[in-house]
């Protein structure tokens, strides 16, 4: 069997799917490439660990939003046919239904390694030999990180770390008499996983395992009969609510709120089946609560966020093949970036192309003599930032260096406080942007005086100014000197530094400005030329498709006759091909091996496109609560350029799911050999790269799909 196709059945309303049953529905598609055969045994496995992590975040933020209005007693959520309650219901219904699916693909993968010679030990499977070995490990390496914490009446309840691994202990010495409970936090400052030589090969066990295979030296000072350990974790609402104290500055208001959270209210409990009943409900009580409504039965293991490092064992076809980012054939082998960009817009594909550029352009910018400043809005960064170093190196050549730091970066917040402080310490004028509005731009501006003439050299993107997510998320970057889109960048900076309001844009797409009211006069032109009896068409391609408003417009648009394309990586609240509502909209997602993060928008226009790329989704928050910016795409090679992404994208027939009423995730399917689109991406960068300079960049050639022959 190639892959698992799995059906959920979400209730919808008035043409609109929930928000939150949508994200699971995306979720469900990440699952299935752990089950695809054709992916990678640990890539397979990795899929379990990020599937993992985002149900972490997911409960963390939104089921805490959805407990948040049951306890405020509200009585509509949008796109669901019910209360809160009742969404909340179905969607534990749905997440268990996935649990099953999850449990079907981790014992597969499981098999599949130990015919291969990989084989996965727990307590009761080591042989003698590698007992030994494990318990000499536990004494020099382990147990001074596990701290037993005995539970009884006398002793406080102890306060739980959220996304910590523990297990719950059972000592019993006879059916008569009652058991001790105790629990253990599995350190996550050691390695999760230990391989061992095995009589067949290699074999691994988790540390969660070694812990129980020691848990009696644990409790040196109890006797008892039996002893055993349960794995359980639970989650946190996550939400910072930030104080509205005016004398405590933004800051110090977020160094507060980080602390809150640390103490939210559990929203989610994942504990091990077999789980004995008293023992469950002892842990139920003390953190109040409730059997079948905050509780997740699950396996014997959990936190599968760890399994994104699962080990190779040095086989390279456990792993997607490898695949380095192209050069850029405008910009490898020059001298100086700047003059190139000078010289013609350039537009950047990462990972499919590298990402140095944009720290080669800052580490140029910061040397160069001609150049005053350098202006930069930063959301998420790596924790060793090349960029910010980069920045730093510029403060210490004497540059004007402005960061605006976005605080409110949901569980990036430290990360970035740090930063703040350290870019504070050399120097640069480090501001926070809005409290209650996040900064979500993605902007560089480099302002260069060369021969008394000002040259801003701008960079407008999708993504984050992250070198790590880089090489795993797809994102877009363009770098130009047009004079108008750099005045208007140079506006969105003083709007960071000043006010939001009074500004005029004609030339950018700005949140929470004029980037609604100008999407829907595009969408309006769109439907005002098919009503003439004019080809028209949208093609989309986003992250999240979410605001209420812009659906009915583009459902307006459809019942116009305007065709819309949709590639939307996540949640999808329009539900494509409703009859006499969106028979002209069709929807396909994206999951394969990088992260589909980019965002850009075709308008038929009549025969005279219009290219966008933004960094924002079209959710109410992008639109009207956060600074995003979209820019026009002027350079007639780079028009091509989008349309080539699309059009292979578009194409896809390997991993590409159908958007529909249903939630089904059905695999388009192919009538010739399976197109993926993102090996074809890196094809063809790869052949660009060998292009003459003078060369035109050609659409690839359609394959045809099932749809396509009907």
């Amino acid at each position: 069997m190639r892959r698992t196709e799995h059906k959920n059945v979400h209730f919808c309303n008035m043409g609109y799917i929930n928000r939150e049953l949508s994200w699971l529905s995306f979720n469900e598609r990440v699952l299935q490439e752990a089950l695809d055969e054709q992916v990678p045994l640990v890539e397979r496995m990795r899929f379990l660990g990020i599937y993992s992590n985002n149900m972490d975040e997911f409960y963390r933020v939104r089921v805490a939003n959805i407990k948040r209005m049951i306890n405020l007693q509200n009585k509509k959520v949008e796109g669901f046919k019910g209360t809160p309650q009742d969404l909340y219901d179905e969607i534990r219904n749905v997440v268990i239904k996935q649990q099953r699916l999850f449990e079907q693909a981790y014992n597969t993968i499981l098999e599949q390694l130990s015919k291969d010679g990989i084989h996965q030990l727990d307590e009761h499977s080591v042989t003698p030999a590698q007992r030994a070995e494990l318990n000499d490990y536990f004494r020099k390496d382990v147990v001074h990180d596990v701290v037993p914490i005995i539970l009884d009446k006398k002793t406080p309840f102890p306060r739980l770390r959220d996304k910590a691994i523990y297990l719950a202990v059972r000592m019993e010495w006879d059916r008569k008499r009652k058991a001790r409970y105790a629990l253990i936090e599995i350190p996550s400052s050691i390695p999760r996983f230990y391989t061992l030589k095995h009589d067949k090969g290699q074999a691994i066990i988790l540390l969660d395992d070694i812990v129980r295979l020691n848990l009696a030296d644990l409790f040196p000072v109890f006797s008892f009969d039996a002893i055993e350990a349960f794995t359980f974790k639970f989650s946190r609402d996550s939400e910072l609510n930030l104080d509205d104290d005016v004398s405590m500055s933004l800051i110090e208001k977020m160094e507060k709120s980080i602390k809150q959270r640390k103490k939210g209210e559990p929203v989610r409990f994942v504990y091990d089946h077999r789980m004995p009943e008293d023992l469950l409900d002892l842990l139920l009580k003390n953190l109040n609560l409730k059997a079948g409504v905050n509780t997740i039965p699950g396996g014997k293991y959990h936190n599968f966020k760890d399994f994104m490092r699962f080990p190779d064992f040095g086989k390279p076809h456990y792993l997607y093949p490898k695949q380095l980012p192209h050069a850029h054939p405008l910009l490898e082998g020059k001298r100086s970036l700047i003059r190139e960009v000078i010289n013609r817009d350039v537009l950047l594909h990462f990972p499919y192309q590298r990402f140095d550029y944009v720290v080669d352009l800052l580490r140029e910018a910061a040397i160069d003599p001609k150049v005053q400043s350098i202006k930069i809005n930063v959301y998420r960064v790596a924790d060793n930032s090349q960029v910010m170093n980069a920045l730093i190196n510029a403060v210490s050549n004497g540059k004007e260096v402005l960061v605006v730091l976005e605080l409110q970066a949901r569980f990036d917040e430290e990360n970035n406080l740090y930063w703040a402080e350290r870019l504070k310490d050399y120097g640069a004028r480090v501001l926070y942007g809005y409290e209650g509005m996040k900064i979500h731009s993605k902007l560089i501006q480099i302002r260069r005086v060369s021969n008394k003439t000002e040259q801003l050299i701008t960079y407008v993107g999708t993504g984050n100014f992250n070198e790590k997510t880089s090489r795993i998320y797809t994102d877009l970057g363009l770098l130009t000197i047009n004079r108008n889109i750099a005045l208007e960048v140079q506006q969105v900076f003083d709007m960071m530094e000043q006010t939001i309001r009074h500004r005029a844009f004609r030339t950018l797409l700005v949140s929470p400005l004029n980037m609604r009211r100008k999407l829907l006069t595009l969408i309006q032109n769109e439907i005002k030329n098919a009503q003439k009896g004019k080809p028209a068409k949208i093609r989309l391609k986003l992250n999240n498709l979410v605001d209420k408003q812009i659906i009915d417009k583009l459902y307006a648009a459809s019942t116009a006759g305007v065709k819309v394309e949709l590639i939307i990586r996540g949640i999808c609240c329009l539900i494509p091909k409703l009859k006499n509502k969106s028979q002209h909209i069709e929807g396909i997602s994206i999951v394969d091996r990088y992260l589909e993060h980019s965002r850009f928008m075709i308008f038929h226009n009549d025969g005279h496109p219009q290219y966008y790329i933004s960094s924002a989704d079209w959710m109410e928050r992008n639109l009207d609560k956060r600074i995003e910016v979209s820019v026009p795409i002027y350079d007639k090679a780079i028009q091509q350029e989008l349309e080539t992404i699309f059009d292979i994208q578009w194409n896809d027939t390997a991993k590409a799911r159908i958007l529909d009423k249903s939630q089904r995730n059905a695999y388009r399917k192919a009538t010739d050999e399976p197109v993926n689109s993102q090996q074809e991406l890196m094809r063809y960068y790869g052949e660009l790269v060998h292009l003459p300079k003078t060369a035109q960049k050609k659409p690839v050639k359609k394959k045809n799909t099932e749809e396509d022959a009907a």
